[in-house]
C-alpha cells in the first residue's frame, strides 16, 4: 500500500505540497510532537488512539518531507521521533505551508489552555504572555531572536533526558514571532 492508497482510501483533503497531504492523524501527530516533544509510534498510538502502525507511517512520511526526524536514542527498537529543528527541509511553499500549520496549532493550543486553565493545578494556571513593539534595523531583529534561542539553550536537552526534568517540570510551549510591522493603507489608497 502506497501514501496515495492510504490517502484515496481515506478522501483526504487538499495537499500540502508534493506528495505530503494533510491528514488529520499527522496533523495530531505534529501537535502531539509540539506538545511533549519526543514520541515513538508506539506512544503516539497510545496517546491517540491509532495503531502503531498507522502512526509509524505517517511519522516516516512527515520525515520523508522534513517536518519530522529521528530523535536521538540508544540503539535497540525504540525509533522516537521529534519536529525538525529548522522546518521542512524542502525551502519554499511546503515550507510557508508547515509555517502555517505550525501557527495554527500554536493558536489551536493557546485557545484549548484559554479555556480549560482552571484544569490545571493552581501553580501553572497563570501565564506569561506578553507582546511588545520596539523599533529595530534588521540586524537588531536577528540579535534579539540570537538572545531569545539562548536563553533557552540550558533547557534543550531536557526534551530527549526526561531525567535531567525536575520532578514539576511540564511542556510549556515557547513562541516568539519576530516580524515587521507593515504600514496600514491608509483608506481609499490604491483602490480604483
Amino acid at each position: 500500500m502506497t501514501e496515495d492508497d492510504v490517502d484515496a482510501a481515506g478522501g483526504r483533503t487538499a495537499g500540502t505540497g508534493p506528495g505530503l497531504r494533510v491528514h488529520p492523524v499527522r496533523t495530531a501527530l505534529l501537535d502531539l510532537l509540539a506538545e511533549v516533544g519526543t514520541v515513538t509510534a508506539t506512544e503516539a498510538a497510545a496517546r491517540l488512539g491509532h495503531s502503531s502502525g498507522l502512526c509509524s507511517f505517517h511519522l516516516r512520511q512527515l520525515a520523508r518531507h522534513g517536518y519530522v526526524e529521528e530523535a536521538p536514542h540508544r540503539g535497540g527498537r525504540v525509533r522516537p521521533w521529534r519536529l525538525t529543528r529548522d522546518g521542512p527541509g524542502a525551502a519554499g511553499a511546503e515550507e510557508e505551508q508547515f509555517g502555517e500549520l505550525a501557527r495554527g496549532l500554536e493558536d489551536e493550543s493557546w485557545q484549548r489552555w484559554l479555556a480549560r486553565r482552571d484544569e490545571a493545578p493552581a501553580a501553572w494556571r497563570r501565564d506569561e504572555a506578553f507582546s511588545a513593539v520596539a523599533y529595530l534595523t534588521p540586524e537588531e531583529m536577528s540579535r534579539v531572536a540570537d538572545v531569545i534561542r539562548r536563553a533557552l539553550v540550558p533547557y534543550r536537552d531536557r526534551e530527549q533526558r526526561p531525567l535531567a526534568r525536575p520532578g514539576d517540570a511540564r511542556p510549556v510551549a515557547l513562541i516568539t514571532r519576530l516580524f515587521p510591522l507593515l504600514p496600514h493603507p491608509q483608506d481609499g489608497a490604491g483602490q480604483d
